[in-house]
């Protein structure tokens, strides 16, 4: 058992290749077989040397067993097992960690990327793009919500953080080897990979794609995780929810002044200021807007604690490699 902390699984060690294939699996047992299958059939014959790392975030099924058996029979295959699940971008930052190519694809595992675009990827990469991002264009059975939730989430992430994303963004995209590991030096908190790599600014081209459906199981990804998703991706990039705070605490400073003077003047007029009803009401709203900002405020905090622990975000448990290139098993934890 041998446990490191440093920017790669020691085990995964080794001379960089022209091209690594990373691939985040939960509970993908029906899909890891003819994911490799696909993968080896794309990649086009004057790449010089390549390898496929396929992480298992913790996956319950037999996502791992299967790994393992096309280790053994393909030895261009790398897979990592995570301790437990951190989540499929946590999953992908340790596949992107493992990664030694000099050109890096990411891709989902359910055959909705589709592998074939490898060519076309490789392409654009020798032409000088450093980033090529791509552009899903909905496959017949994704629902009217995604494709509706999906729009709104970057059109509201594009204007709160100044960092421009289109619909259809994913994480489906080839990075330089410089473009990497300037990514892998980014310290956010909540991971939001696709918004690291806009920011960074690269030379990107983005090529659109038509995603195909799941060639088996169900999608993984809930309501409650796209929620969460969301939320960390926007408090990651954007520090607007708290300055709205402040301009909110000068509107209702305003609108209090002004309810002051009007008070005074009818006094002043001799009247009697009735209207206990309306103000209880006004003072339940004013301590729900304080509540809510309180809220952000603590949420923000949240986020810094996270950062100042200094938690790893992810840790391996199990490695094994194809045969031509060994294999082996340790305990990694890797920030």
């Amino acid at each position: 058992m041998l446990s490191v902390r440093d920017s790669r699984p020691a085990v995964l060690a080794a001379p960089a290749l022209e091209l690594s294939i990373v691939v985040p699996l939960f509970n993908e047992e029906g899909n890891v077989r003819a994911l490799v299958d696909a993968v080896r059939a794309a990649v086009p014959a004057h790449v010089a040397g390549y390898e496929l790392v396929l992480v298992s975030d913790g996956s319950t099924d037999g996502t791992w067993r299967v790994i393992s058996e096309m280790a053994e029979l393909h030895p261009e295959v790398v897979g990592l097992e995570l301790s437990r699940n951190f989540g499929h971008q946590g999953a992908l930052w340790a596949g992107l960690h493992a990664a030694r190519g000099r050109a890096i694809v990411s891709m989902d595992g359910d055959l909705q990327h589709p592998p074939e675009m490898l060519a076309e990827l490789l392409e654009a990469h020798a032409r000088g793009y450093q980033v090529v991002n791509t552009q899903r264009a909905d496959s017949q059975d994704t629902s009217g919500f995604k494709r509706l939730t999906s729009r709104w989430f970057y059109d509201v992430f594009s204007k709160l953080s100044g960092v421009r994303m289109e619909a259809g963004s994913s994480d489906f995209r080839l990075l330089d080897r410089s473009a990497l590991e300037a990514l892998l030096g980014m310290n956010d908190g909540d991971l939001f990979i696709r918004g690291l790599v806009t920011w960074l600014g690269f030379k990107t081209i983005v090529l659109p794609y038509t995603a195909r459906e799941r060639h088996s199981g169900v999608p993984k990804f809930t309501l409650k995780k796209m929620v969460r998703f969301a939320t960390g991706a926007l408090l990651s990039f954007s520090a607007l929810p708290l300055r709205l705070g402040i301009w909110i605490g000068f509107l209702t400073s305003f609108l209090a002044f002004l309810e002051i003077c009007y008070i005074l003047l009818r006094y002043s007029q001799g009247e009697t200021i009735a209207g206990w009803a309306s103000l209880r009401t006004i003072l339940s709203f004013m301590f729900g807007v304080l509540f809510v900002l309180i809220g952000i405020v603590g949420t923000y905090l949240g986020k810094i604690y996270e950062i100042l622990k200094g938690r790893p975000r992810f840790v391996v448990g199990r490695a094994v490699r194809g045969k031509s290139h060994g294999s082996d098993h340790c305990v990694a934890t890797v920030e």
